[in-house]
């Protein structure tokens, strides 16, 4: 089995968010149900694309516009992987 948990400079523990181990570090939702493979594809894409929109934002320098495309972007990505992992 492919190891999912990654450590960090600090030492806690993090798990990819593809994984079948990402209950491990969330304490509000108990449980979770097991995604195909596809759907940890879907996930997986939908956040690469709200990188690459975050990425092209971040060159633009600070401004109220620039974070509110930030937060709507975060935002856009939560849903979309809510709409996969429901």
């Amino acid at each position: 089995m492919q190891d999912d948990t990654i450590e960090s400079t600090y030492g806690s523990r993090h798990v990819k968010s593809e994984s079948d181990e990402r209950t491990v570090n969330n304490s509000l939702r108990h449980q979770y149900r097991v995604l195909s493979e596809q759907e940890k594809a879907d996930m997986v894409e939908v956040k690469d694309a709200g990188l690459v929109l975050l990425r092209v934002l971040d060159k633009f320098g600070p401004s109220r516009e620039i974070s509110l495309a930030i937060t709507k972007t975060e935002e856009a990505v939560m849903w979309g992987v809510k709409h996969i992992t429901r």
